[in-house]
């Protein structure tokens, strides 16, 4: 729809303010004098010059009735008014006593015969403008009308509806109707007003889904830690109890007992974890680091549960240079999460290929295991939070289900991304990338 600024606007309904009025003045002078001359037309001029011939001529007859009751029928006619004053000022003829000079056109001249003035004569001749003046009426108010209709449909009734929107959005209503306009500045805040409501709808639906999310967290969270504090007060008041009276017995249930507390531990961790990545996103610790040298930390930590299963824990391509600007804290973090991951689901006698590369400006990291890899199920919900897949929700594998969440989270912080998918020779395959640091930065 195409649009006029204001300034335009205004000065088109001045031009109709005053154009109005004079093409009513116009046609309603033609539709009375069929001519455009606003000057005295031929017809009065004949009109004119034949009763002044007619006083002229017969100035001996003035005082006549005979011939003032005929002369009046003339100017009747004609439309005309005469009086005729002696040199003192005595009316000698007048034929109309009530005559309204602003709406008469007036001829004067004097009646000399023989250096005398017999008369001084006053035509009034009809040039009412009471039609024309009732056409620029008229066409004023039509131009009144016509500017009032526009400035409201284009500038009031969008403004007012506007207002009604502001005011729906004020009270949580985000399904408004705005109104169009071709006012250039009100499109401009028409469209300010749809962009603002798109984003307050986003912004309303994501935070819906954020509080679906928390509500779930603590649901799932609770439940997992019910689990184990269960256990672990059963085997306590069992050993309080003295239902092991064995030391076997006893160094069981105290097993059981620690890897109970461990699991709780590791749980209450990736729930901090998973609230740290949530709400540190403005606050990140941002230095340059070397993501090959985080990802040989992260494997040397982890390196004692792989040798537990007897992996085989292969690095390829962690050479320096790899520098990113971010938090190593959390870096380092992420990159735990997921060669854990990777070591909690490959199987005894297993292997896991990790790859670090610069490519142009990013930096490129992949953890590859032999496992079972993801299935088409799970690979939509790998990075939603506490999603297991069906073969780890026994808790054997132990967490929360937030690791890879986390990963994913503080990777997106990084500005990077993180991808999951399989090996085509097999096994589950986490791919991620993160901007490479400008020099001098």
């Amino acid at each position: 729809m195409k649009t006029i600024r204001i300034r335009k606007f205004t000065v088109l309904c001045l031009f109709i303010l005053l154009l109005f009025p004079w093409i009513f003045y116009v046609g309603a002078h033609f539709a009375e004098t069929k001519s455009f001359n606003f000057d005295m037309n031929e017809a009065q001029h004949i009109d004119l010059e034949a009763t002044r011939n007619l006083i002229e001529k017969n100035a001996d007859n003035w005082t006549d009735p005979d011939w003032q009751h005929q002369f009046k029928k003339q100017l009747e006619q004609m439309n005309m008014e005469v009086s005729i004053l002696t040199e003192g000022g005595q009316v000698i003829l007048q034929t109309d006593d009530n005559r309204k000079p602003s709406y008469s056109r007036k001829e004067q001249f004097s009646i000399v015969q023989d250096g005398q003035v017999l008369g001084r004569v006053a035509i009034y001749q009809a040039d009412s403008k009471t039609t024309q003046i009732v056409a620029i009426i008229i066409g004023v108010i039509v131009a009144f009308l016509i500017v009032a209709y526009a400035i409201r449909k284009y500038i009031l009734l969008p403004l007012e509806k506007m207002g009604s929107s502001a005011r729906q959005i004020a009270e949580g209503d985000l399904d408004i109707q705005l109104p169009s306009s071709r006012i250039f500045e009100i499109a401009e805040v028409h469209n300010g007003f749809r962009i603002m409501v798109d984003s307050l709808k986003k912004s309303v639906q994501n935070q819906i889904q954020l509080e679906d999310e928390r509500r779930f967290v603590i649901a799932a969270v609770a439940h997992d830690l019910r689990t184990p504090l269960f256990a672990l007060r059963g085997y306590l008041n069992g050993l309080k109890q003295g239902i092991a009276g064995t030391p076997e017995k006893q160094a069981k249930y105290l097993a059981v007992c620690i890897e109970k507390s461990a699991q709780l531990d590791r749980l209450v961790e990736e729930l901090f974890a998973f609230a740290k990545t949530e709400y540190q996103e403005s606050g990140l610790s941002t230095i340059i680091v070397d993501l090959s040298y985080i990802l040989k930390k992260s494997i040397e930590s982890l390196n004692p549960q792989a040798l537990e299963k007897n992996i085989t824990v292969i690095a390829e391509g962690l050479v320096k240079g790899c520098m990113v600007k971010g938090d190593p804290h959390l870096l380092e973090r992420a990159m735990n999460n997921l060669i854990d991951n990777a070591v909690r689901h490959t199987s005894t006698d297993g292997q896991i290929i990790i790859k670090c590369n610069k490519a142009e400006e990013l930096v490129t990291f992949s953890i590859q295991d032999t496992g079972e890899g993801f299935s088409s199920e799970d690979l939509p919900k790998v990075f939603e939070p506490l999603y297991r897949g069906d073969a780890s929700r026994n808790r054997s594998t132990g967490g929360a289900g937030l690791g890879l969440t986390i990963s994913q989270r503080v990777i997106r912080q990084h500005g990077g991304e993180l991808v999951a998918g399989n090996a085509s020779e097999g096994g589950a395959m986490i791919k991620g990338q993160v901007p490479l640091a400008k020099t001098g930065n």
